[in-house]
């Protein structure tokens, strides 16, 4: 049985976040995360899935990770720093370095990691990070692990960066000082002010440093945010995942040779996780193949992301200030959020209610995600759903 003073912990907040509306629930599903999902035997029209160009569910990867797994197993057996680097690790980063054209790559477990293991390598007490107040969950616990001072700069203000950028040069306290962006922010779909964050950092001697997470495989003709403005030569970091539009699992840095032969001996997931499985490794080999050789999936996604988009603004919602497939649909009021995901739900509509902490309170949104592999007959169907709620609550 747990302590007394942890299961009063636990039930007294449990019990808040349900009466603030703050408390998600989590449903399995009986189906592959595609367009259509299967949820208690009913089927969904899925909008809340990362799986951006279909790649999740497509054969290719499947045939491809089978066949790693029967040559190599199904696990990597040790850290990458022992024996657990295999050859189609090698590969992969081989690959993603030439993807995303930068001299190396190393790969990680997950974007997450990426973010652990970078930041902390890099940077340490005596140094400063300038990081954008919207920036994900995993680049801020990245900093929290370094004993750096970390500065916030209000989100995607230019003026306040280079603000607090010269101050942080001109003060004289830092060896070191990092800005760091999100490439595509999570929430709202806006993308970084790159050329200008590059232009502040290279005024000021400033490491950048971009987490490409909802950039990979959606801009720059797949390779990303920081290839979309032209600037794989002036980004010291690109972290990108495997787990969204590359469609498998896992993560990776990419940049200088240095870099990479440093985080390899001092980026603790690297060093002390074991190391991605072969059937991973090889799918995702596969899907960078798929979007080195064509862009059918790209014009697809863009294409059903545009139908979506103004779907929504004609019935009357606010998508905010979104730039990329990522569709909030503003609601506000994180009570009737929920309310709205609830009734999407027994619509047949799989949308989740995004509320506080993960966006700021009185912010509530419902996230859409139109994917490479939606037809305009599902994207027709929650479209209708959004209409029919939307005059149910009296918000269009």
């Amino acid at each position: 049985m747990p302590s007394h003073s942890l299961s009063a912990f636990l039930q007294q907040n449990l019990t808040e976040l349900k009466e603030q509306g703050l408390y998600n629930t989590i449903q399995p599903l009986e189906s592959p995360n595609g367009p259509i999902i299967k949820i208690q035997g009913r089927e969904f029209v899925n909008l809340s899935s990362n799986n951006y160009l279909g790649l999740a569910n497509d054969e290719r990867l499947k045939e491809a990770a089978i066949r790693a797994t029967r040559e190599f197993g199904t696990g990597s057996g040790a850290v990458r720093s022992i024996n657990g680097t295999l050859s189609l690790h090698v590969e992969l980063e081989e690959k993603l370095a030439q993807f995303k054209g930068t001299e190396a790559v190393l790969s990680y477990q997950s974007g997450f990691n990426c973010n652990m293991a970078a930041i902390s390598a890099v940077m340490g007490a005596g140094d400063a990070i300038l990081s954008d107040e919207l920036n994900h969950a995993s680049i801020i616990d990245g900093c929290r692990l370094t004993k750096a001072k970390v500065i916030r700069y209000n989100h995607s203000d230019m003026d306040d960066l280079r603000t607090k950028a010269r101050e942080a040069r001109e003060s004289g306290q830092y060896d070191k000082i990092m800005v760091i962006t999100d490439g595509v922010f999570s929430m709202d779909g806006d993308i970084a002010k790159l050329p200008e964050i590059v232009e502040i950092a290279e005024a000021y001697d400033l490491i950048t440093y971009v987490d490409d997470a909802h950039g990979s495989g959606v801009l720059g003709d797949g390779a990303g945010t920081v290839k979309h403005f032209g600037l794989s030569d002036r980004v010291d970091l690109q972290i990108g995942t495997l787990s969204k539009a590359v469609g498998v699992v896992g993560g990776y840095v990419a940049g200088s040779s240095d870099l990479i032969d440093w985080l390899k001996v001092r980026s603790r997931p690297f060093l002390f996780s074991t190391a991605l499985p072969p059937g991973a490794v090889a799918a995702c080999i596969t899907a960078i193949d798929i979007l080195q050789n064509s862009k059918e999936l790209q014009s697809k996604l863009w294409e059903n992301t545009r139908y979506l988009q103004e779907g929504l603004r004609q019935l009357g919602y606010s998508t905010g200030a979104t730039e990329t497939p990522i569709t909030p649909c503003i609601i506000g009021d994180e009570s009737t959020t929920q309310k709205f995901s609830t009734r999407l739900y027994e619509k047949g509509v799989y949308a989740k209610a995004i509320v506080f902490p993960t966006v700021p309170k009185g912010t509530g949104r419902v996230r859409n995600m139109p994917t490479a592999i939606h037809t305009k007959e599902m994207l027709d169907r929650a479209l209708a759903a959004y209409e029919t709620i939307g005059r149910e609550l009296g918000l269009i």
